[in-house]
């Protein structure tokens, strides 16, 4: 419990309450009204852009997002109950757009400072540049960063403080943060170098306890990036009894009515900077005795740009404006990586890679992030550089390699699993991996081993022990004959070449694309428009 005790005292140096439970405040034995405005995921995007919906059954598009229009929304919501709105962010802030990647983070320090959160949490993407990197650009946020399982690997010592506890109107609020165990195996293993991440289990109780006990926290929540499918299963565990909301990240979910468990409710607030999860607390005594929760949507006209926010933001990427402006080719058809099975957007990446390198199988992760490239009916619309890092913000070389069919096969099995798995902490934020010269059809709800139906490669039934030819990016600290987390490949290779090479050379030998959903992956046991997947529950994307 030592480690417990010194974060006390370090939360009273943000700015917090700790302590034994004091004596009821002439305010709580009044109702009061408590706002949290929690953002999440804006991977690097700052301005207005291009946002996906499924409505009527059919995809529509709108422009959101931009963070000094944010910051706009975050006044006027304040402005509603001044005395008590608390602001937090849920995570992978600085990774997924072309400054965040030119200037490893170093960009949204200044930008943060200005915002007026209260407190962020680290995501999964926010080693991408190293531990070193990390915590500089975190700690100049000059704003509290909080994770409970992030440990220095030699010293033992937590990266940051495990908890933030704030008191509004009487009314004293803690809030415990978890990053993903599994980011060592999600990500490069090199991005996360020198940092321990343990299970969430390993104190979960005892700083529930701390705070709830020693620290006579009213209200508490539990902030995690781990995923929809693990947040809702560890919000049924018994341990969260005495927790009033799991406030998710990861997965970009759009919750617009928290997830009831057995033992508390989750919510997750979207991506890009283009929503904001408001939840609203009528508190009496200690106790939630009224909550609303409402998803809103950061909708420029309807919230001007912060000027001061926009300012800042405008000094930090003129360095890079001329660059990532360049137009790389075109779009005559929408691209996007929503859908849980296939996606245009990574169509379009893996059948560029095959195109450059000649193999078999183009492979590459799925991912949620990425804004949306929208095109009016009958024109086209340009790819820049700029989309190209929001597109594929590593830009590592592309690897080669061989593997059987058997090999392939296996490999899928366990792709699959880390999408569908039956047990949600076996699963890996939610998107089936992408790939050009294969075709697979699979059930999504048998057991692992089971779920590969058929592959096609190149048009032909695969052989099991025949060796084919694969692309991947290399992911910088695994083992070089491993492709894409399938092990023991062979005749693998580095090649001297970029998959943003490969992207911009494509674009320039085709000038305009059109690619569609072709059907190279189907789920038998699904509908075709699949845009999340939470079994037990009503929670549809949209």
């Amino acid at each position: 419990m030592q480690t417990i005790k010194y974060l006390g005292l370090v939360a009273l140096l943000f700015g917090t309450l700790s302590g034994c439970k004091d004596a009821k405040t002439p305010a709580q034995d009044t109702e009061q009204t408590i706002t949290i405005l929690q953002t999440a995921d804006i991977h690097g995007q700052l301005f207005p852009h291009d946002e996906l919906f499924w409505e009527n059954e059919q995809i529509t598009f709108r422009k959101l997002g931009g963070l000094a229009h944010v910051k706009t929304l975050f006044e006027e919501e304040r402005s509603k109950n001044p005395e008590g709105t608390l602001i937090l962010d849920g995570g992978d802030m600085i990774q997924g757009s072309a400054v965040a990647a030119l200037s490893q983070g170093q960009a949204f320090a200044p930008i943060i400072k200005t915002m007026g959160y209260d407190f962020l949490i680290p995501g999964n993407w926010e080693v991408v540049y190293g531990k070193k990197t990390m915590m500089d650009v975190l700690t100049h946020y000059d704003t509290p960063v909080i994770s409970a399982n992030m440990y220095d690997d030699a010293t033992g010592e937590t990266l940051f403080p495990q908890y933030f506890i704030k008191e509004l109107k009487g009314v004293k609020l803690g809030f415990i943060s978890y990053n993903d165990p599994e980011i060592p195996v999600r990500q490069n293993p090199s991005f996360s170098e020198g940092i321990r991440f343990d299970p969430i289990d390993a104190n979960l109780e005892a700083l529930i306890n701390e705070l709830k006990d020693n620290q006579g926290v009213d209200i508490l929540f539990v902030v995690t990036h781990i995923g929809i499918s693990k947040q809702y299963n560890l919000a049924n565990n018994p341990a969260l009894e005495r927790v009033d909301y799991v406030l998710g990240n990861d997965t970009h979910e759009r919750i617009r009515k928290p997830l009831e468990t057995e033992y508390t409710k989750v919510t997750e607030p979207g991506a890009f900077a283009s929503f904001v999860g408001k939840l609203t607390l009528t508190v009496k005594d200690g106790k939630i005795v009224n909550e609303d929760y409402d998803l809103l949507e950061v909708d420029p006209e309807k919230y001007p740009a912060d000027e001061k926010v926009a300012q800042v933001i405008a000094k930090e990427t003129a360095p890079y404006k001329e660059e990532i402006d360049q137009v790389l080719g075109y779009t005559s058809t929408p691209l996007y990586r929503y859908f849980v099975v296939e996606n245009p957007m990574d169509d379009f990446i893996t059948d560029a890679a095959r195109w450059k390198t000649g193999v078999d199988i183009s492979i590459s992760n799925g991912f949620r992030f990425s804004t949306p490239i929208s095109v009016e009916e009958g024109g086209k619309s340009p790819i820049t550089k700029a989309d190209l890092w929001s597109m594929l913000p590593v830009n590592e070389k592309v690897k080669i390699g061989k593997a059987t069919g058997q090999q392939i096969k296996n490999w899928l099995e366990k792709e699959l699993n880390n999408v569908f798995a039956a047990d949600p902490t076996e699963r890996f934020g939610g998107w089936l991996v992408r790939f050009s010269g294969m075709e697979l059809t699979f059930y999504a709800n048998k057991p692992m081993g089971e779920r590969v139906a058929s592959i096609m490669i190149g048009g032909k039934p695969m052989v099991e022990d025949q060796l084919y030819s694969m692309s991947a990016c290399r992911r910088e600290g695994e083992p070089l004959p491993t492709l894409c987390r399938m092990p023991n490949t062979v005749e693998t290779e580095v090649m001297d070449y970029t998959i943003h090479d490969v992207i911009e050379e494509y674009l320039k030998e085709k000038g305009t694309i059109a690619p569609t959903l072709d059907g190279r992956a189907k789920a038998l046991d699904l509908g075709p428009n699949v845009l999340s997947q939470l079994p037990g529950t009503d929670y549809q994307f949209h």
